[in-house]
């Protein structure tokens, strides 16, 4: 997935299953320069299926979700 943040931001990334479970944390407040990032996750343990992953910038200055479709 990428992610673009504008400018130097701390930054959590997390993953739910279509339940609304958490199932995965990418980044948990870590502080990530501007520009665009790609973010790789090891997908081996989990099911084909939705996902969701969240993505909150500087403590809720910016969140947004999107969904996540993942094919084995």
């Amino acid at each position: 997935s990428r992610i673009t943040i504008p400018e130097s931001r701390f930054t959590t990334l997390k993953l739910y299953d279509i339940l609304g479970r958490e199932v995965a944390t990418l980044l948990n407040n870590e502080e990530i320069e501007g520009g665009e990032h790609e973010i790789e996750f090891n997908a081996e343990k989990f099911s084909s299926g939705v996902y969701f992953y969240r993505i909150n910038v500087n403590n809720g200055e910016f969140v947004q979700i999107k969904k996540l479709m993942l094919m084995k």
